[in-house]
């Protein structure tokens, strides 16, 4: 028996479960503990990537999918698109001065305080996505992101930074980094203090992950059966991972600076992961043992809050301890 074309219109438990797995893929990486954990916990230094660095851009990538589901529902059954965006400036806003205040617990030294972060560069991709795909249709959506793709790719390339090649990409010298200490000076990552990992620059490709979001939601949308979408799920997301990858041969792959070889490759790792969690619970029907993930899924900024007060609590209480211990 074929099965018959329908239109998503219901809460993706795939899409929950999903979240889920990175959420908690993403505490295990913020909490490894000792410097000699798996290396695929930590970050690459600078080109390259490992497991660690699939989970903010997969986020990023489910709140475009997460978004298309929710607003094309409202825009059919005719809300106001201007009342919609203002709700998102909202939520947006009140993600962003939640991450500023997860940067500077628990001393809140406003004058060195870290003013990028995870849960800002979460608010300003889902306020700009929001608005392109509010007032575009597909097409412009599309055109919207082969946009700020190719902005980014001529400012990193093109653009000349003081004391540096027009072009270099190296940790010390390059665009965004040079943007960021003009206008980022004394607030900056403070791992660094002179360049920032969710600096202003790279947050350009950083919406083109939402976006790509937002294309693979109007494909769960499209009027086919749930194996077909699976199917061009599977596709689509190893078509990025190959532009990605070829693209990688002028500019390397790289979470730091986001590079656009970075925004693709990820993308199609999300929606190669999301297509295995689609198929497995919404398509096969697979329940058993995802409602951990699924419960960590729909409270996902909750939890990254929780678990980040609760690491620098323990990190303070540590710092204490050892000065107890020093004395």
């Amino acid at each position: 028996m074929t099965a018959q074309p329908t239109v998503t219109t219901k809460r993706l438990l795939s899409l929950d479960v999903c979240r889920g797995f990175i959420m908690a893929s993403m505490i295990m990486v913020n909490n490894r503990g000792p410097a000699e954990s798996y290396a695929p916990m930590k970050h690459v230094p600078w080109h390259g990537w490992a497991f660690a660095d699939v989970i903010f851009p997969s986020f990023l990538w489910m709140v475009g999918v997460a978004m298309t589901l929710s607003f094309a529902r409202r825009v059919e059954r005719g809300d106001d698109r201007g009342k919609l965006l203002l709700h998102t400036l909202r939520r947006a806003a009140l993600i962003f001065l939640i991450g500023l205040a997860l940067n500077g617990f628990p001393y809140y030294n406003f004058t060195t305080i870290r003013i990028p972060g995870v849960l800002q560069r979460i608010a300003i991709c889902y306020l700009i996505a929001a608005a392109i795909f509010l007032f575009t249709k597909l097409r412009g959506q599309v055109i919207a992101l082969v946009a700020v793709c190719a902005v980014y790719w001529m400012l990193m390339t093109l653009s000349p930074v003081p004391g540096c090649a027009a072009g270099t990409l190296e940790k010390d010298c390059n665009f965004a980094r040079y943007v960021d200490s003009l206008f980022l000076s004394g607030h900056m990552w403070s791992a660094t203090k002179v360049w920032d990992p969710e600096g202003l620059v790279s947050t350009l490709p950083a919406i083109a992950t939402t976006l790509f979001g937002i294309l693979a939601g109007h494909l769960l949308r499209a009027a086919m059966a749930a194996e077909a979408r699976a199917a061009w799920m599977f596709l689509g997301g190893n078509a990025l991972l190959f532009a990605g990858a070829f693209l990688g041969q002028w500019m390397p792959i790289n979470k730091n600076l986001w590079t656009v070889p970075f925004a693709l490759f990820m993308a199609g790792i999300s929606q190669l992961i999301f297509a295995a969690c689609y198929w497995l619970l919404d398509v096969v029907g697979w329940r058993r043992g995802m409602q951990p993930f699924a419960i960590y899924g729909r409270n996902a900024i909750t939890v990254y809050v929780l678990s980040g007060v609760i690491a620098r609590h323990q990190g303070t209480i540590d710092k204490y301890m050892g000065d107890c211990v020093m004395a």
